[in-house]
């Protein structure tokens, strides 16, 4: 039997938002690999085995699936959003780049709607011009680096998308960040916290810089910075699509 992995984006939250591809593979996986919250997402069904592991065991995990599948298994490794934002999809390459004996293992990659794509359309469009995202967790490069990038990021006067703003094990780096803000950004600049984005918890706060706290923001929050140009238009924030936002 010919084994394959399909890495799947399970979306923000919501059932309606995982894709119909998605949802094939899972229909015709025999095995399903993942972080623990997110395996959880799928129903248990005779002829699947569900795999949940620990957040910091991405290529243990991504290794798992590459030999199950050279095995005959048809594997679906899940990750939140979108697979190939901060997720499995990278980690499953990096651990295929040490292993060749795996190279011709049948390999899918499914997109799926991330957590800043979802909290942008529930906002308005604060992402419809130039716009980056960036991972503010240290567990996989300095915090130097994260800052590094911030700033300039913010020089550049693009709109900005931030995952893993704050955790119980680094509460003070996003005091950081709205500091490092401040100092590039004019105190007006919008900033929306989009929490637990298309579940029945969600929460999406807009504020200017100049109010916004650390304790806006936890693990389930995505972060989103406008541009000098983004704004307000009846209950909506937007940023123009022309560069002067006119």
């Amino acid at each position: 039997m010919s084994g394959w992995i399909a890495v799947a984006g399970l979306g923000p939250g919501a059932e309606d938002l995982v894709t119909p591809e998605v949802s094939a593979a899972l229909a015709e996986a025999t095995d399903v690999v993942g972080y623990i919250p997110y395996v959880a997402r799928v129903a248990a069904r005779e002829g699947l085995t569900l795999h949940p592991s620990d957040n910091r065991v991405e290529l243990d995990r991504a290794r798992h699936a590459l030999e199950m599948a050279a095995a005959g298994k048809r594997v679906v490794v899940v990750s939140s959003g979108d697979p190939g934002v901060f997720a499995m999809a990278s980690a499953l390459f990096e651990a295929l780049e040490v292993a060749p004996e795996f190279a011709q293992t049948d390999i899918r990659i499914l997109p799926g709607i991330t957590a800043m794509l979802a909290a942008a359309a529930h906002a308005g469009a604060p992402l419809g011009h130039d716009f980056c995202a960036i991972n503010l967790s240290d567990n996989l490069k300095p915090f130097e680096m994260v800052e590094h990038r911030l700033r300039h990021a913010a020089r550049g006067d693009f709109a900005m998308a931030f995952y893993n703003p704050r955790s119980k094990s680094r509460p003070h780096q996003f005091e950081r960040v709205l500091e490092v803000l401040r100092e590039e950004c004019e105190p007006e600049r919008l900033i929306l916290f989009a929490r637990a984005v298309s579940t029945p918890e969600e929460r999406i706060v807009t504020v200017p810089l100049a109010e916004a706290t650390p304790e806006m923001a936890d693990m389930r929050t995505v972060v989103i910075v406008g541009n000098s140009a983004t704004r307000r238009v009846g209950k909506w924030v937007y940023t123009p699509r022309s560069a002067g936002g006119r």
